[in-house]
């Protein structure tokens, strides 16, 4: 069985990793963006792949990578969540990749892999792994169709548009009408993606590559899930001890003792759960099982520990100026991501032929 506790090497990276974010995703400069017309930290997502090589992680070497596995891409989500950081690297530098990983594309690969390019699965985000997915028509040489709740496709280069020949292709994001959708969660843009006889690049077979990219994003989203739920026990704490009533701080009250305990235990198992299945990524052992056990529990500890957060902070947790709102539309915008916690319970118990009477 493997160590999943955290090398040296993925601790460094983590602190690497979060001087950055420190540098360029404050809280108040994340949600002035939101509030603007343009989401995405575009400056950030530059430090993250031209100054350190991070959207490169999942590529060979020999691809123009960094021949990294998920367990540290895991570690770099788990920052990205913590800081809530508008940047597109899961839909990107993970599920695009892995999309392409599954293709004969090295050319696309390796522009990725250094970020002078963004791609975007045109897969809808809350499809899950092995999920039914909507394709477009290949006629005439060219994609006729509408994909809807398509994340990140506003600063996407290339879109991997799946269509109805049961081919994936690469289309170019100037050939197409990309629209902006609103979505629950700002940091995480969604759009609707339009093709009319947009020219298409044929990189292989659209349900490997979507079902590979999907798992990878389920799996790696855990850890998205656990660095948010990590900052919000983390922060409630600090609060909880500073903030004082009748003469004696917060945190001394029994009752909210309690809950921030239990919070803490569910925080610590959805550790071990997100750890696992980077790991079963990483080995390729039990990697259906791993992620479905992930996602299943992911979301509930995500959305309680924001809950429990924006309860905690009592008046200064209810204003727009607090950070707590983010990591709360965050957490439910991730409960449905590349499937809810329902659809990857069924799949477990398909898997561990544990199905209902």
């Amino acid at each position: 069985m493997s160590d999943l506790l955290y090398s040296e090497e993925e601790e460094a990276l983590r602190a690497a990793v979060r001087d950055l974010l420190a540098d360029h995703c404050d809280a108040p400069g994340v949600i002035t963006r939101t509030e603007s017309d343009t989401p995405h930290d575009l400056a950030a997502w530059k430090a993250l792949t031209d100054g350190m090589g991070l959207a490169g992680l999942l590529v060979p070497e020999d691809k123009g990578g960094q021949g990294a596995s998920h367990r540290e891409v895991a570690v770099v989500l788990e920052e990205l969540g913590r800081a809530v950081a508008p940047v597109p690297y899961l839909t990107s530098a993970v599920v695009a990749t892995e999309a392409l990983l599954a293709c004969d594309a090295d050319d696309l690969l390796a522009e990725l892999a250094t970020g002078r390019r963004t791609g975007a699965l045109a897969v809808a985000l809350n499809v899950a792994p092995g999920g039914a997915y909507q394709v477009v028509r290949h006629e005439d040489g060219g994609l006729h169709g509408e994909l809807t709740t398509i994340a990140d496709a506003q600063v996407a280069d290339v879109l991997l548009v799946p269509a109805d020949d049961g081919g994936l292709y690469a289309v170019d994001a100037s050939a197409a009408t990309v629209t902006p959708q609103i979505p629950f969660d700002l940091t995480r843009p969604l759009a609707t993606v339009t093709l009319d006889g947009a020219p298409g690049r044929l990189l292989g077979d659209a349900e490997a590559a979507v079902h590979r990219a999907l798992r990878a994003g389920a799996g790696l989203l855990a850890s998205e899930q656990l660095g948010l739920a990590d900052w919000t026990l983390t922060e409630t704490v600090r609060y909880l001890k500073e903030r004082k009533q009748f003469n004696r701080p917060v945190g001394g009250f029994q009752a909210l003792k309690h809950r921030l305990a239990q919070l803490w235990l569910e925080v610590v198992n959805l550790r071990a759960a997100a750890r696992n299945a980077a790991d079963a990524l990483t080995t390729g052992e039990d990697t259906d099982v791993a992620v479905a056990v992930a996602q299943a529990y992911a979301a509930s500890v995500a959305v309680h520990a924001a809950e429990e957060a924006l309860q905690l902070h009592a008046g200064i947790g209810m204003t727009w100026e607090h950070p707590v709102h983010l990591y709360l539309k965050r957490a439910k915008a991730d409960s449905i991501a590349y499937g809810t916690a329902g659809a990857h319970r069924a799949r477990l118990a398909e898997l561990v032929d544990l199905r209902a009477p």
